[in-house]
């Protein structure tokens, strides 16, 4: 967080000793104690105590640092809409004024894939995905590679085998909403952000995003000898609607 001279600026004469613990105790260390909570989560809280006490000068400021602290704007519509019924309806309606002299008419563009973002489209491999997928390397080095692959919902990849003489397989780093992965002959298993999937080489397998959710997932190669990657054909939607 960027160093806080509010304090000093406007109430350095008038009340220095105030002006200190704004800026170096509130804002310089409450406030950067981001290990417990991130700033984005501070700024949520801040909003609705100010909205809650109807402190709009504060909170109109508030919005602006919470901008800036990466909520969005229909993030901040959702906040002040369940605050409403917490909160009170006429308060609602102050900040919903706010919110629109902070943000303005800018339009969000919907991201996915979590903390490693989208990527691009997935256009060198579309041809064993049914749906959109994207890709956003990470890290590549002459022994690993690091992709975040991102699936909107429904899209889902080809039955593939990540072959291998000694070694290899893949491993899944699920990062951002649900998806599916299925091993041949074994029910499917759901996945969620946090879950991590091991891919022995060799075994044939499939995965993608539910029907209701966007999916993202680290994908990691594992090192092997003879290593290639064998496409196989389409998860049909008989077999997908089934889960």
């Amino acid at each position: 967080m960027e160093k806080q001279t509010a304090g000093r600026d406007k109430l350095g004469k008038l009340a220095p000793k105030f002006a200190e613990l704004n800026d170096d105790v509130l804002f310089g260390e409450v406030w950067s104690r981001e290990e417990k909570l991130s700033l984005k989560h501070r700024s949520m809280i801040t909003i609705s105590a100010l909205m809650a006490q109807g402190l709009f000068p504060q909170l109109e400021s508030h919005f602006i640092i919470g901008k800036k602290h990466g909520i969005t704007k229909s993030e901040a519509v959702e906040i002040v809409t369940q605050l409403a019924f917490y909160s009170g309806w006429p308060k609602a309606w102050s900040a919903f004024a706010l919110i629109e002299e902070v943000y303005g008419e800018e339009e969000e563009k919907e991201e996915h894939g979590g903390v490693f973002g989208q990527g691009e489209p997935n256009v060198n491999f579309a041809q064993y995905f049914i749906g959109n997928s994207y890709l956003k390397p990470l890290a590549k080095t002459e022994n690993m590679l690091i992709a975040n692959v991102t699936f909107e919902p429904r899209c889902r990849n080809n039955w593939h085998i990540h072959k291998a003489t000694k070694g290899g397989g893949q491993i899944l780093i699920c990062v951002d909403g649900e998806g599916w992965y299925q091993e041949e002959g074994k029910p499917a298993q759901s996945l969620k952000s946090g879950d991590v999937v091991t891919i022995p080489a060799n075994v044939k397998h499939w995965h993608g995003a539910k029907s209701t959710s966007w999916f993202s997932h680290l994908a990691v190669e594992v090192l092997g000898e003879n290593t290639s990657n064998e496409w196989c054909e389409p998860v049909t939607d008989e077999e997908y609607d089934k889960l």
